[in-house]
């Protein structure tokens, strides 16, 4: 299937309009974070190379056709000084999917903090998953197969007080990537929309679903790189109504905070007729 660098390809149209490539897929819409990851795209190459981007809020408003490609308009909100803001709409047959606001930033100093890791098997004393899948899944790898992820069995994910929902993911893209911190960027948001409404299914394994994802936010803490080792420490404090709340920070190796993401999607029974 496509590489991360196929997925988030764009064309350049117009001075703030980008075409997104489609690709070859199993799945029968396009993809989320190929969608979120193409617009962030489409932002980046609309700002001056010093600004990083720091966040993003996304909704996901239509299914998306993964046979077509997608149109991204750029709207240039805010250029200041430390600051800059992007809204991005990606469109098919003259109708948004999904549109985002990403905000970028120059950087400042100010006081640092962050929560601590979690405990938890290294990613090397896990099986890859193309090993653990159940054959009924195995379609998952062949369409991720650029991706090594592996999850922290669910009777070695550590119960937190309170927490109802949780699962523990490690991953990274097994072939190296280019050195521009900003493409690192742009494949976490791609990735970031993988696994993570899986938290939410976490406490009702038996339950057949519908699921999607419905909006999307991500905070960009640290540096980092996406062909290395990240945990996505994942949890769902709440489900009801036919939709999940999940959210997850994202660690590496050495246990630096470098993301956070949080995320609600369409979990609606499946009904028999």
């Amino acid at each position: 299937m496509a590489t991360i660098e196929e997925a988030l390809e764009i064309e350049r149209l117009e001075r703030d309009i980008f075409r997104g490539a489609s690709t070859k897929t199993q799945l029968p819409r396009t993809f989320g974070g190929q969608v979120a990851g193409q617009a962030l795209v489409s932002a980046v190459r609309t700002v001056e190379a010093r600004y990083q981007v720091h966040s993003l809020h996304g909704y996901f408003l239509r299914p998306g056709n993964p046979d077509q490609p997608t149109v991204y308009l750029v709207e240039r909100i805010r250029d200041g000084r430390s600051f800059c803001t992007r809204r991005v709409t990606g469109v098919q047959d003259g109708a948004a999917i999904f549109t985002m606001s990403a905000s970028f930033h120059t950087g400042d100093e100010g006081p640092e903090h962050q929560d601590k890791m979690p405990a938890v098997h290294a990613p090397d004393d896990l099986p890859d998953a193309s090993i653990t899948m159940s054959p009924e899944r195995l379609w998952a790898m062949r369409e991720w197969e650029h991706w090594d992820i592996r999850t922290v069995p669910q009777d070695s994910v550590a119960p937190r007080d309170g927490m109802v929902s949780q699962q523990q993911v490690w991953f990274r893209y097994r072939h190296p990537l280019p050195d521009d911190p900003l493409f690192h960027v742009c494949t976490l948001a791609y990735m970031s929309d993988m696994t993570l409404l899986g938290s939410s299914k976490v406490t009702h394994p038996d339950e057949e679903t519908q699921n999607a994802s419905l909006d999307h936010a991500m905070w960009f803490l640290r540096p980092f790189r996406a062909d290395d080792w990240l945990l996505y420490d994942q949890s769902s404090p709440s489900a009801g109504f036919g939709r999940a709340l999940t959210g997850g920070k994202i660690f590496n190796r050495e246990g630096q905070m470098v993301a956070a993401v949080v995320q609600e999607g369409l979990i609606r029974t499946l009904r028999a007729h």
